[in-house]
């Protein structure tokens, strides 16, 4: 059960720390490990603030404060801008252009959606690498 203190420490936290961790995160989003894990760090830090969840794992202490990793903040952020650009949310000249198939019902098989992306092969092996 979460103190007074740990529900005003996740308003806080939430509002003045967060929001500057991920403004402008479609824009700039960190591809490299050492980058993510730098931000990361500053929540871990900021998690350790709380007296009674000092002493817990980082883990632990994500769940007593019911707070996601910023990793996973970011990848959902980008399936919520993904499923927004493909539903058509947005004007078609400001996004990129996704191809998808469309399959008909005779070729939707389980686990399966209607919408599948078409991945593009690159001919140069600088787009092929993932930092």
């Amino acid at each position: 059960m979460n103190t007074f203190l740990e529900i005003v420490f996740v308003t806080l936290y939430k509002s003045l720390v967060r929001s500057h961790l991920e403004y402008a995160n479609s824009v700039w989003y960190p591809k490299r490990k050492i980058d993510v894990d730098k931000l990361e760090r500053v929540q871990k830090r900021a998690t350790k603030l709380s007296p009674e969840l000092s002493k817990k794992s980082y883990s632990d202490r994500l769940k007593a404060l019911k707070l996601p990793t910023l990793k996973y903040r970011q990848y959902r952020g980008d399936m919520i801008e993904l499923f927004k650009i493909i539903k058509g949310i947005y004007h078609h000249a400001c996004v990129p252009h996704f191809e998808y198939t469309e399959l008909t019902d005779n070729l939707i098989r389980t686990r399966c959606n209607k919408f599948k992306l078409v991945e593009h092969h690159c001919h140069y092996e600088l787009r092929l690498k993932k930092i």
